[in-house]
């Protein structure tokens, strides 16, 4: 679109859903916005690409819906999305405009009861938003709905969608669509799948790819920084920079990410010891109370949010004002997804990085990446030194409370019941078998924690001595 485009009455939109843009505070459409609506509704399949932040949603739920109102009937479209918290984001956009037209939709994501999700399938919303493992359980396991009425397909976070590791669950899915459908692709980071994207869509695709300024593949109001750091006192590098970033900014939220459930656990609960509350979110807590941990950091209840890359994508918090990455990714696409989080719709935000000597090149490859240079971010090493004992103590505590609680002990179970059910050729493996490995399975744990625990409070006693003695409290 060449000229530009001042308010949503441009974009060929229904007054109730301009009246739903204003009600909301949105007065003018980003440029993925102003370029892929208009297409979108003369009936073109779409692929759109723009940094966090710009929009994307709205890009494809206002024709979406406006489609929907012209010939309204349930199931109407389809979104699919990488991650449970996302797809609960999405269907709340989707509700939040069009409640006007008395929206019905429903998320269907794993950690969810499969009879409720299947009787809200059956109702036959208009909207449903998905992940692509639990939609094929469901094409799998019951014949209470179709999707074969779709207009519309909604492929969110399409590089992650379209990168390998949903391609059996998303064949499943793409054969129980008809052939006639509007595809909608878009992501933040598209170019690896890009050739993928347009093989799949039809020859009237649109594509749109917002300009990258120079190679800069993060937004100019983010300012990015890192902190060098020994790799054995990461954790008390962590706590500093949270102390010097609110020696200047006491309310704004901030987002922790580290690379695994353990890790995240962990940091989140040895963060609480020490006195900065906080919530956890990675894969290995019930979805309820995901949910409800993400719900306590947006209403900003809770302003500190740990997380693994479960939260990198999509959420949209405008509140948060700082991500650090308390591990680094391996892939540089992971940290553009993870800084996105902040500096969003033009707003300042700020990144900082731990980064130990082993993560020199991953540091480099980042910036190749990203086309721009991360700046040292000044903490007080003397800080460090006061607070390192007492933040060894508490990770040691922490370890040992999450030995006692069988952490790992339900993905085991499940892993062990996927590789009996292979073996067995399918069905339902006897629950006799089931109930001797997760038995033996004890035993085992309850010997391996017995010696953990006791090298842990060796450690503990000469610690505490120690910081009984030297350490002030944080």
């Amino acid at each position: 679109m060449s000229e530009e485009v001042k308010d949503f009455s441009h974009l060929k939109l229904n007054s109730w859903l301009l009246a739903q843009c204003e009600s909301m505070g949105l007065k003018k459409p980003t440029p993925i916005q102003q370029n892929c609506i208009p297409q979108i509704l003369t009936g073109k399949d779409c692929i759109g690409c723009a940094k966090t932040g710009s929009g994307k949603t709205l890009a494809f739920a206002l024709p979406v819906l406006q489609k929907l109102c012209e010939d309204p009937y349930g199931i109407f479209a389809l979104v699919l999305t990488p991650t449970r918290e996302l797809a609960f984001q999405i269907a709340d956009q989707f509700a939040a405009i069009g409640k006007a037209i008395n929206l019905k939709k429903c998320v269907i994501v794993g950690g969810m009861d499969m009879v409720a999700q299947g009787l809200e399938l059956s109702k036959q919303p208009h909207i449903v938003v998905a992940t692509p493992g639990r939609l094929a359980d469901h094409l799998d396991s019951c014949d209470t709905f179709s999707l074969q009425k779709i207009k519309f397909l909604v492929v969110d976070e399409a590089d992650r969608l379209l990168g390998g590791h949903f391609d059996e669950q998303l064949k499943k899915i793409f054969a129980a669509l008809p052939k006639q459908k509007q595809v909608l692709f878009f992501s933040a980071t598209m170019t690896d799948a890009l050739g993928k994207v347009q093989q799949i869509a039809s020859d009237k695709v649109f594509t749109w790819q917002e300009e990258d300024d120079a190679g800069i593949a993060t937004v100019k109001e983010l300012d990015q920084r890192y902190v060098l750091c020994p790799k054995d006192v990461l954790d008390s590098y962590l706590i500093e920079v949270i102390r010097t970033f609110r020696a200047t900014d006491k309310n704004g939220s901030i987002m922790i990410f580290t690379d695994t459930c353990r890790q995240c656990q962990l940091l989140s609960m040895t963060l609480n010891d020490v006195g900065f509350t906080n919530v956890a979110l990675h894969g290995m807590i019930k979805q309820n109370e995901r949910l409800a941990a993400l719900n306590k950091f947006k209403s900003n209840h809770v302003q500190i949010l740990i997380a693994t890359n479960v939260a990198a994508r999509g959420l949209d918090i405008p509140t948060v004002e700082l991500v650090i990455n308390h591990t680094i990714p391996n892939v540089p696409k992971e940290y553009i997804h993870r800084v996105g989080r902040t500096a969003r719709a033009g707003k300042n935000g700020m990144a900082i990085s731990l980064v130990t000597p082993h993560d020199i090149k991953l540091l480099h490859a980042i910036e190749d990446a990203i086309g721009t240079k991360l700046t040292e971010y000044k903490v007080d090493d003397k800080e460090i030194v006061t607070i390192l004992t007492q933040i060894s103590v508490a990770k040691r505590e922490a370890e040992i409370k999450l030995d006692e609680t069988d952490f790992y002990e339900k993905k085991k179970i499940y892993k062990q019941k996927k590789l009996i059910l292979e073996e067995l050729g399918g069905g339902q493996p006897p629950d006799e078998v089931i109930d001797d490995w997760k038995e033996e399975r004890k035993k085992r744990r309850k010997e391996k924690r017995k010696e953990r625990r006791n090298e842990n409070f060796k450690f503990l006693e000469t610690q505490r001595f120690v910081l009984k003695h030297t350490q002030p409290n944080i």
